[in-house]
């Protein structure tokens, strides 16, 4: 995808140049888009970089050293393109932005200007504006370990380590009522008891909202299925007839890491450091202070 930079110089110091821009978004669920300001349709790397999207950017502030690369992106909405439904389920949250200086009279002389992310993403007015965060954006990040009693970790992360494709830490279902997007009646996934799935994860497997996830709140075991309280509902279109995946919940504690998931050797928490009662303790004239035990 990088193309023939030194084509392009050559082209670029040969006083009459033919270029253009174009940029490639790639959503986190794989769904690849091409636009360019250039008034016909290019294509490269596999891509088709459409014209008819009305994707404009404004210059891209880059700098040697550790600056944040920054630039704005703005388009109109469409359903050939970018959709206001989209925006709003999430589907465009931290997509993969490129962009390239393009001949493109001869699209193999480009050279990749731009790497970054999607940030903060406004709609309304049938156009969107998406703010594009460079690479180093990544370095304002804070690091390090968290000494809390809780554990740290992900329900299947590198540092966790569970498989929670283990049999009867995921199920699937069927959506047969609805309350709004966050209340969800589901049938199926009976298995094994109520609040299993409490602080777990909820999938989209079908229908309109395919590929979205939310965070369960609530979980309550009934006759035939499951009740199914979301914390922030799926805005993706979630109708009755579509397939969830449900997986498992973890409340953080060492006691579920060890009955619920018998994974307490990768349990990332420290669950016997003092308490704030025990970091304003002081010596009592009444008390034995001779440090053997209180009991």
């Amino acid at each position: 995808m990088g193309g023939d930079k030194q084509g392009l110089q050559t082209h670029l110091q040969s006083g009459l140049t033919t270029t253009c821009r174009c940029w490639a978004i790639t959503r986190q669920d794989g769904q690849v888009y091409g636009f360019t300001d250039h008034d016909m349709e290019l294509s490269f790397g596999g891509i088709a970089f459409k014209a008819s999207s009305g994707l404009t950017a404004t210059a891209i502030e880059q700098a040697t050293g550790l600056s944040i690369d920054n630039s704005e992106a703005m388009g109109a909405l469409s359903d050939a393109a970018v959709t206001e439904d989209d925006i709003e389920a999430g589907r465009f949250d931290g997509a993969e932005v490129r962009a390239w200086l393009v001949n493109w009279a001869a699209p193999d002389q480009r050279m990749l200007q731009f790497r970054g992310s999607i940030g903060e993403l406004r709609r309304g007015g049938g156009a969107f504006h998406a703010e594009l965060r460079g690479l180093t954006d990544l370095l304002n990040r804070p690091m390090g370990r968290i000494y809390q009693k809780p554990c740290t970790a992900v329900l299947g992360d590198g540092a966790c380590k569970f498989n929670v494709k283990a049999p009867g830490y995921q199920a699937t279902a069927e959506i047969v009522a609805l309350t709004g997007s966050s209340v969800l009646r589901l049938k199926g996934a009976t298995a094994p008891d109520g609040a299993w799935f409490k602080r777990g994860r909820l999938d989209v497997v079908s229908g309109k909202a395919a590929g979205l996830w939310a965070s369960i709140k609530q979980d309550r075991r009934v006759e035939g299925g499951r009740n199914v309280t979301l914390w922030s509902g799926i805005s993706g279109g979630l109708a009755v007839g579509d397939r969830v995946k449900l997986t498992a919940g973890c409340s953080k504690t060492m006691d579920t890491c060890r009955k619920k998931f018998n994974n307490v050797l990768n349990f990332q928490g420290f669950p016997d450091l003092p308490g704030e009662d025990w970091v304003m303790a002081v010596p009592k004239k009444g008390n034995s202070n001779s440090g053997g035990s209180l009991r």
